[in-house]
C-alpha cells in the first residue's frame, strides 16, 4: 500500500526563519494523493465532505494512497470574527471545522484547507491571509486541526502596500507555517502553492512548499488535458523530492473525456509526479472511472520511494526532432527511471488510431546491446521481450501506452544491425562503420 504522510519542516538558523523544507524522515517527499471539494464549488457542505471521505475509505482508495481530504473555496464567511479569525459558514458547516477534521482523522485520513496570500480569496467573498499569516496558520492547524493548506494568489495588495514580489508574498506564509510549528512542537502544515499567472513558479516555489501549480486550470476536455501535458513537457525535470509540478485536479468522472482520454490524463499526471487529487462526487463515480483511479501499477510510478524524477520526453509531437510547443499536439514519447526499471509513456495525439514505434535507446535510461522484458501497465500483463525497438499497433486516438521495461540480459547474437542508433558514428574496434 502507498499511504504516505506529507509534512514540511521549518529550516531554522538561530531564531531566523529562512524557509520551509521536507523533514529528514522521508515524509513530504512524494506527491500528495486525495480528494477535493472543488467539484461542489459554493454548494459544499460538511455532510458532502464527510460523505466523500467515507467513500475514499469504502471504495479502497485510501489503501492505494489517497489520504488527503481537501476543502477548496467557499467554506468561510466574508468577514472575520471580532477576534480576527476566519469563520466557517455556519449554515454549511454547522458542526464546525474541528468536528469535520476529527471525523476525517477518525477515518485514518488527513484534512486539507484552502487560503489566499492576498486580501481576499479568488471569488472575492472570503478573507485572505495577507498580514494575518501566523494567526491563520494557528487557527487552521491548532484550532481546526488541518494538516495541509493550498494557498492561491488572489486579492493581491497594491505594490505600495506589499512592497515585495510573488516570492516574498508566499515566503510570508511559509515563514508563518515554520513559526507555528516551532511554537507548538507540531509537524508543520504541508504547503501547496497556487501561483496564478506566474509561468515559472518552479524557479522559486521549490524553496517554500510541497507542490506548485503549473499552467491553467484544467477542465474535462481533451484540449485542456493536451495543453497541460504540453506545458509540463518543458519543465517536467523540475519535479523531484521534495517538490512537484501540480498539473491541477484530476477530471476523471466529470464527463467530457473518453475512456482512453481519461487513461491518458491519469497516466500523464502520475508519471509527471503531479499530486493526484480527485475532483468528482465519489458517490456517483462509475466502475470504469474508478478502475482508472485505482490502477496500482500507474500509482506506483507516481509514489516511487526510490526515484523522485518525473518522466521526460525524448520525441515531440508536431516536430519530433525538436522541442516544439504545441498545445494541441504535445510530446508523444516519454521515458523515465523507476525503482523497478524504465517506464515509457506513449501518447497518440492524433484524432485517429496510430501505430507507435521507438528504438529502445532513444531513452537515455536504456543500455545498448541488451534486451528488455516489457510489461503493459494498463493491461497488467507481461507482453514480450524487446530487442532494439518496440512497436505498439493501433493506439487509440488520444490514448496512452504505459510500459515498464526491465533488463533481461544481453540481446541475442545476430538480431538486427550492430547499432540501433547513430550508425554513422558507430564503429568496430578496427574502425569499420556499421552497415
Amino acid at each position: 500500500m502507498l499511504g504516505y504522510t506529507y509534512l514540511l519542516a521549518a529550516c531554522l538558523l538561530g531564531a531566523t526563519l529562512i524557509g520551509v523544507r521536507a523533514l529528514d524522515n522521508g515524509v513530504a517527499r512524494l506527491p500528495v494523493m486525495g480528494y477535493t471539494s472543488y467539484e461542489y464549488r459554493c454548494n459544499v457542505t460538511q455532510d458532502l465532505v464527510r460523505m466523500n471521505a467515507e467513500q475514499v475509505v469504502s471504495l479502497g482508495l485510501k489503501d492505494l494512497g489517497y489520504n488527503y481530504i481537501n476543502l477548496d473555496a467557499c467554506y468561510a464567511e466574508s468577514n472575520r470574527s471580532a477576534t480576527g479569525q476566519i469563520v466557517a459558514d455556519p449554515s454549511r458547516f454547522a458542526f464546525g471545522m474541528p468536528v469535520l477534521t476529527a471525523e476525517i482523522h477518525g477515518l485514518g485520513l488527513k484534512a486539507g484547507m484552502y487560503g489566499s496570500s492576498g486580501w481576499f480569496s479568488c471569488g472575492g467573498d472570503e478573507p485572505g491571509s495577507f498580514q494575518n499569516e501566523v494567526n491563520d496558520v494557528r487557527h487552521w492547524q491548532l484550532d481546526w486541526g488541518f494538516d495541509f493548506v493550498k494557498i492561491v494568489d488572489c486579492g493581491v495588495p497594491f505594490d505600495d502596500i506589499i512592497r515585495e514580489g510573488i516570492l516574498g508574498k508566499y515566503q510570508r506564509m511559509a515563514d508563518a507555517i515554520a513559526q507555528v510549528a516551532q511554537e507548538s512542537g507540531r509537524d508543520p502544515l504541508v504547503l501547496s502553492v497556487s501561483s496564478g499567472g506566474d509561468q515559472f513558479p518552479y524557479l522559486w516555489a521549490s524553496r517554500l512548499g510541497h507542490s506548485w501549480r503549473i499552467g491553467k486550470n484544467v477542465d474535462p476536455s481533451w484540449s485542456s488535458i493536451a495543453d497541460a501535458i504540453n506545458t509540463n513537457s518543458f519543465i517536467s525535470w523540475a519535479s523531484d523530492y521534495y517538490g512537484h509540478n501540480d498539473m491541477d485536479y484530476l477530471q476523471i468522472g466529470q464527463g467530457g473525456l473518453t475512456f482512453e482520454e481519461e487513461k491518458t490524463h491519469f497516466t500523464a499526471w502520475a508519471f509527471l509526479k503531479s499530486p493526484l487529487i480527485i475532483n468528482t462526487d465519489l458517490s456517483k463515480i462509475s466502475k470504469q472511472d474508478l478502475s482508472i483511479l485505482m490502477n496500482d501499477e500507474i500509482i506506483a510510478v507516481n509514489q516511487d520511494p526510490v526515484v523522485g524524477k518525473a518522466v521526460t520526453p525524448f520525441r515531440w509531437g508536431s516536430d519530433p526532432n525538436y522541442w516544439t510547443s504545441d498545445p494541441a499536439r504535445p510530446a508523444q514519447y516519454w521515458s523515465g527511471e523507476t525503482q523497478n526499471g524504465t517506464v515509457f509513456m506513449l501518447i497518440n495525439t492524433f484524432d485517429a488510431p496510430a501505430t507507435m514505434f521507438f528504438n529502445l535507446t532513444e531513452s537515455p535510461y536504456i543500455r545498448a546491446g541488451r534486451q528488455y522484458s516489457v510489461r503493459d501497465l494498463w493491461a497488467h500483463a507481461d507482453v514480450g521481450v524487446a530487442v532494439h525497438n518496440w512497436t505498439v499497433p493501433a493506439v487509440p486516438s488520444h490514448g496512452v501506452v504505459a510500459l515498464l521495461l526491465q533488463d533481461a540480459g544481453d540481446e541475442p547474437n545476430g538480431e538486427g544491425p550492430p547499432c540501433a542508433r547513430q550508425a554513422n558514428q558507430c564503429v568496430s574496434e578496427s574502425g569499420t562503420p556499421a552497415a
